[in-house]
C-alpha cells in the first residue's frame, strides 16, 4: 500500500532551516511497531502520523514518534501537521484563508489556528493543552556545568537558576549567562544521564537558555538536547517552550496582562528557528498559553508499506 508523506521545515519561513518534520498522511492500519520503525527510517527528531479522529467534529488524530519512542505531545509536529493538513485542503486558487481546527493527541485535544497568505509561509498556532508545572528536583551547579562543558559561573543569570518543568514532556531548564555561553556548550550525554531526573517514566531532556539572541527580535536564545529521545540536539522544540512558559512566569514574575515572546533555537546547528510564545496572565497565574510558527513544505512522496 502506498502511503503519502511530506517533509516540512517547521518554525521557519525558509527551506533548509527550522526543524524538519515527516508527516505521514495515511496512518490508518499501521501498528505501533510499524510507526516506530518508520520514524527510525526518517530519522528526524519527530514523525507524525495522521489518523481519523475519534471525535468526528475534530480534524484528525495525531500520533507523534521520535526515533526512540512515542510522545504524548510535541510542538513542531502540531504546527507542522496543522499546516500540512490545511495546505492539503486549501482552495485551488491558493487564496488567503484562516481556519481553526482541533487535533487529537495523546495528551488530549489541541486547538489550532492556521493562517495562510499567498506568497508567505503558512502560520499555525496552538493552545498549549497542559499547563506547565514545576517538578521537584535538586541540581548541583557544578554537575550541570560539567555535563555542558561550561564553568559553574556560567550557569544562571539574574534570579534564574536550574529548574524542572513539564507541560506534558519533562525538561530541565538550564539558564546560562549569555549567548556566548550557550554557543560554547558541548553536551556530554553520558554525564547528563547520570544527573538528570526521571519524570513521567523517562529521563528529562536539557533545555539551555539565556536572554537575547543572535536575531535582534528574539527575547530568549535556546538549545535543546535529548539523548533519551535519540536526539543529539533539536533545532526547535515546542514542547520545551510549553514547559519553559512556567519558568518564565516563575522567575520573571509576569504581571497580569498579555506577554509575547519570540524564542530562537537551532542557531548553532545552522538551522535557525523562531518560536512564538504568547502568555495571558490573570490573578498572578498563566490562564492561557499559545505557541506558533511558520512551516514550509520541502519534499513529498510515498511510503510503500
Amino acid at each position: 500500500m502506498a502511503r503519502r508523506y511530506a517533509i516540512y521545515d517547521v518554525f521557519t519561513a525558509n527551506r533548509l532551516e527550522g526543524n524538519p518534520l515527516a508527516v505521514v498522511f495515511d496512518g490508518e492500519g499501521l501498528s505501533d511497531a510499524a510507526m516506530q520503525a518508520i520514524a527510525g527510517e526518517f530519522n528526524l527528531s519527530e514523525t507524525v502520523f495522521v489518523l481519523a479522529p475519534e471525535n468526528p467534529s475534530h480534524a484528525a488524530r495525531l500520533r507523534i514518534f521520535t526515533p526512540g519512542y512515542e510522545l504524548p505531545f510535541a510542538g513542531h509536529p502540531t504546527v507542522g501537521a496543522a499546516v500540512a493538513l490545511a495546505e492539503a485542503a486549501r482552495p485551488e486558487d491558493d487564496s488567503d484563508f484562516d481556519l481553526v481546527k482541533v487535533l487529537e493527541e495523546n495528551v488530549g485535544p489541541v486547538r489550532c489556528a492556521v493562517r495562510h497568505r499567498t506568497s508567505l509561509a503558512t502560520f499555525a498556532e496552538f493552545d498549549v493543552p497542559r499547563k506547565s508545572v514545576q517538578l521537584s528536583a535538586k541540581f548541583e551547579r557544578q554537575a550541570i556545568a560539567d555535563a555542558l562543558s561550561l564553568k559553574a559561573t556560567q550557569i544562571g543569570f539574574e534570579n534564574h537558576v536550574p529548574s524542572f518543568w513539564s507541560a506534558g514532556v519533562p525538561f530541565v531548564m538550564i539558564p546560562v549567562h549569555d549567548v556566548g555561553a550557550a554557543g560554547a556548550v558541548e553536551f556530554d550525554a553520558a554525564l547528563w544521564e547520570q544527573i538528570t531526573p526521571l519524570a513521567e517514566g523517562r529521563l528529562a531532556s536539557a533545555y539551555v537558555y539565556c536572554r537575547g539572541g543572535v536575531n535582534h527580535v528574539a527575547r530568549f536564545h535556546a538549545r535543546m538536547f535529548a539523548p533519551a529521545m535519540g536526539i543529539v540536539e533539536d533545532p526547535a522544540t515546542g514542547s520545551a517552550v510549553a514547559a519553559f512558559s512556567g519558568a518564565i512566569h516563575h522567575f520573571d514574575q509576569l504581571i497580569d496582562g498579555h506577554h509575547p515572546f519570540l524564542i530562537e533555537q537551532g542557531v548553532e546547528m545552522g538551522r535557525p528557528s523562531l518560536l512564538h510564545l504568547h502568555l495571558d496572565v490573570a490573578g498572578g497565574e498563566i490562564v492561557n498559553a499559545r505557541i506558533g510558527g511558520q512551516a514550509v513544505k520541502i519534499a513529498a512522496g510515498e511510503l510503500y508499506l
